[in-house]
């Protein structure tokens, strides 16, 4: 596309936009460009970008990334003018990672760590748009004995052949794509790696354990924990995640950075204050480990916050207060049928 006039505001494309994160971050550059969502609810969910519908800067799109989109087909997309001023800004979310469904998704994952980066990737370069793909704390790798922070330098150990090689492997091969699209085709394209993030939003019964701790709380219901005594998580508020997404956006950094908390903290602790905040009569129990819970390591954030000035500022029970206000009041809402690809 030869070069591009910006009318009043820059076009924003958002893959994934009707997801936890997604929708966060629609609802983020909302503000300040329109912004073309697109999802297939997979696993995400239209409830989450209702309050944008009818937004004046804000279209929403079904479709499967699988399927290489052409924006100009669409007539909804007429106003946001894209033959003469194309796309400037493209985020790639789009990745089915409900733990309850990790068997079903497998297929999903793969395809969406290929095909759909591959179609998000291209159409960067038919706009030249800049890209940003949210990676994974997955392609480290387990947690070791060590239990010291990773860094971006350290290159992993993912199992290719294991049962979760579908979102693992699949995380590692689409950053491996965003960096051949890159040096190929020159595109402005950055990666960030996420780990465990929570917030309003996050869908109830689909394997989520902060979510449904909270809701469960509420009925008094047990708190289940999907693996022993001793496992722990770090855990970033969705407001510092999008922070991250569009500092690294706004940047020169190609990355990859890592974006989370570094502090350690129990399941069994988390659940515990959640119980204490809502005054609940709940007890916990301990079920079996599903098999996308596994131990993840601990960011080292220090590239973060060296290179964007970012580091998370929402407390865990600032955060859990949030969250449990949204569930309190959506609760309804929050429970999706799941229909896998």
């Amino acid at each position: 596309m030869n070069k591009q006039t910006i009318f009043d505001k820059k076009n924003v494309l958002i893959i994934g936009g009707a997801g936890f994160l997604g929708s966060h971050l629609c609802d983020e550059l909302i503000k300040t460009a329109k912004v073309i969502c697109i999802d297939n609810f997979s696993s995400g969910d239209e409830k989450n970008i209702d309050h944008l519908l009818a937004h004046p800067d804000f279209r929403f799109i079904k479709h499967d990334m699988t399927e290489a989109p052409v924006l100009e087909s669409f007539p909804e997309l007429e106003g946001f003018r894209l033959q003469f001023q194309g796309v400037q800004e493209i985020y790639n979310l789009a990745c089915p990672t409900a733990p309850i469904h990790f068997e079903k998704n497998r297929l999903a994952n793969i395809l969406a760590n290929s095909f759909a980066v591959k179609n998000a990737l291209d159409l960067a370069v038919k706009y030249k748009a800049k890209f940003l793909q949210f990676s994974s704390s997955v392609v480290y790798g387990a947690r070791g004995s060590d239990d010291q922070l990773v860094n971006e330098e350290n290159i992993g150990a993912v199992d290719m052949l294991s049962e979760r090689c579908s979102y693992d492997e699949g995380k590692r091969f689409a950053e491996s794509m965003v960096k051949t699209y890159k040096d190929v085709y020159g595109i402005d394209a950055k990666i960030v790696r996420l780990f465990r993030a929570y917030g309003p939003r996050m869908a109830l019964d689909q394997g989520n354990m902060l979510p449904d701790f909270i809701s469960n709380a509420l009925d008094n219901e047990d708190l289940v924990i999907y693996a022993d005594k001793d496992f722990s998580s770090s855990f970033c508020y969705v407001s510092d995640c999008i922070d991250a997404a569009t500092k690294i956006m706004n940047s020169d950094v190609f990355g990859p950075v890592n974006i989370g908390s570094d502090r350690d903290v129990s399941i069994t602790a988390v659940a515990e204050k959640i119980i204490a905040m809502l005054g609940s009569k709940s007890k916990i129990v301990y079920s079996n480990p599903l098999l996308f819970m596994t131990p993840l390591r601990l960011p080292d954030i220090s590239r973060a916050r060296d290179l964007l000035g970012w580091m998370p500022l929402v407390t865990l029970d600032a955060g859990l207060e949030k969250t449990i206000n949204d569930l309190r009041a959506n609760k309804g809402i929050r429970r999706i049928g799941y229909t896998p690809l």
